[in-house]
């Protein structure tokens, strides 16, 4: 049994911390951008109640621009490597290249999280041989430009049928869908109002692609859109976001503030156990 199966056969909603190995992150760009500050914060967030690790070394914030595969693979390979050599918490590899899917796996990493529903060049084939879990997310544009209008006639009906047509595709090509875990997206390439009814339709998106669903909502823009709070300002309504999200039966949460999540999710899942 993968490291990740382990991890989705507990009780509870997992949760995958963040690192940011990237200088221009939205939430905390340039913090963890180089090796020890990155391998620090991972055996940190793993502390604070983290059940996996996502690296990611090319910002995918609105407007980002695209890294080089090899500064790509340059920011994020000696942190799995050093992770891998302290920790037995699983890691997830945050890319879309199929280079770094292959680079990462071989380092250490126990799966791969794609924004891009490995539909760049060489990726399904990539995740066929990794034989690790995948993340598929959705994405309307890219992140250069996914926030200039989205726009959809029934952005419920449209990502479940995207991410069904990407399920097909993994199945066909040798990836088992109990490997396959259903990202809806939130904020890429979305309005506020998109959000909204994605982070309510949790149950629906799970029911219909009989998938395990993850969620990422932590510190992104909707919050201000409903609040008006700068990035850190936006942890106590990330929290909710989570635990929300966990109720409605998302499998895994990604996070930045691990240890407030860990102990509200916990707290409101011993209510539900009683």
């Amino acid at each position: 049994m993968s490291p990740i199966a382990e991890i989705l056969q507990r009780p509870g909603t997992a949760i995958m911390g963040i690192i940011n190995a990237t200088p221009d992150s939205f939430s905390d760009g340039g913090r963890f951008n180089g090796e020890q500050a990155a391998i620090d914060h991972g055996l940190k967030l793993i502390d604070d109640g983290a059940d996996l690790l996502d690296i990611g070394g090319e910002s995918t914030r609105p407007g980002a621009d695209f890294v080089s595969p090899q500064e790509e693979a340059d920011r994020v390979l000696p942190i799995i490597e050093g992770l891998t050599k302290v920790t037995d918490v699983p890691i997830s590899i945050d890319t879309h290249k199929s280079e770094i899917m292959r680079l990462a796996v071989d380092a250490g990493a126990s799966m791969i999280n794609d924004v891009n529903a490995l539909r760049s060049p060489g990726a399904l084939q990539a995740a066929v041989l990794a034989q690790v879990p995948v993340c598929i997310m959705h994405m309307q544009g890219e992140p250069k430009s996914m926030q200039k209008s989205p726009c959809y006639e029934d952005v419920v009906t449209e990502i479940i049928r995207f991410l069904a047509d990407r399920l097909e595709e993994c199945e066909l090509a040798g990836i088992a869908r109990n490997q396959v875990i259903m990202d809806p997206g939130i904020g890429f390439g979305k309005s506020l109002q998109h959000n909204l009814r994605l982070l309510k339709a949790v149950p629906q998106l799970k029911t219909e692609l009989g998938c395990d669903v993850l969620i990422g909502v932590s510190r992104k823009s909707m919050i201000d859109e409903v609040l008006g709070r700068a990035v850190d300002k936006r942890t106590a309504a990330s929290v909710g976001l989570a635990v929300q999200a966990g109720l409605n039966g998302a499998r895994i949460v990604r996070v930045h503030d691990v240890r407030e999540t860990f102990d509200a999710l916990r707290c409101v899942e011993a209510v539900n156990q009683v």
